[in-house]
């Protein structure tokens, strides 16, 4: 039986720490969706296709891997595909208490999935996708934090910015 595994985020943007724990994920089960979530809840700095293509074309290496976006409860998302795994990235202690309470929503309402977490290496610990945008913002040096694919992306966005401030 082939095990699918549902790796769940807002990718706003994807960083080195998504891309390390996807990596480790596909290694692990038959298949991986990374799912992108529509995020009603957020405000996310790039558009839901954005964030699908970045992620799509970042983790193309990764032959079992497909990136889809997804909106609605996770568990559902989960259900629909068929995956009886959800995983999630820990980068601190913070992150663990939050994510703790997540699974344990997420397993009451469906018991027969189950959350797996993967621990960030070391040098991701202190990373977010926050922290990135705010980096960028400020025109900051974000290289060593995501793929180049992200880094295009920011620019295009600068530039777009720059031209629509000049009109």
């Amino acid at each position: 039986m082939r095990v699918t595994a549902v790796y769940p985020g807002t990718f706003d943007p994807m960083t080195v720490g998504h891309i390390d724990v996807a990596r480790r994920a596909s290694g692990m089960f038959d298949d991986l969706v990374v799912a992108v979530a529509a995020s009603t809840t957020k405000s996310p700095f790039f558009s839901l296709e954005e964030r699908v293509d970045m992620a799509t074309e970042i983790l193309a290496d990764l032959e079992n891997v497909t990136v889809q976006s997804f909106g609605g409860l996770l568990v559902d998302y989960a259900g629909e595909l068929g995956s009886k795994v959800i995983v999630r990235g820990l980068r601190a202690i913070s992150d663990f208490e939050y994510e703790v309470q997540i699974a344990g929503v997420n397993r009451h309402l469906s018991p027969e999935i189950e959350t797996v977490f993967i621990a960030a290496s070391q040098e991701y610990t202190f990373l977010s996708s926050s922290i990135v945008r705010e980096i960028a913002r400020m025109q900051g040096d974000v290289s060593e934090f995501v793929h180049p694919i992200v880094i295009d992306s920011f620019a295009r966005r600068h530039r777009l910015a720059l031209h629509e401030g000049n009109n």
